[in-house]
């Protein structure tokens, strides 16, 4: 049985309709440092410092398509 107070938090989702974009963590200088991601023919890409998913509107992976 998963115990909620040792469970993951989800990451963040940010819905984009480009390929390629850049990540910072968000936090200014409680962030990471900047790095630029490429979706490529993936319907998704994550952050490897921060875990944030991007997805492609209207995938499969949109949680509002």
């Amino acid at each position: 049985m998963a115990d909620a107070a040792n469970s993951v938090p989800p990451s963040e989702i940010i819905v984009t309709d480009q390929h390629r974009m850049a990540c910072d963590g968000g936090g200014g200088a409680l962030g990471h440092p900047r790095v630029y991601l490429e979706m490529g023919q993936d319907d998704f890409v994550e952050c490897p410092y921060c875990d944030r998913r991007f997805v492609r509107a209207g995938s499969a992976e949109d949680p509002k398509a």
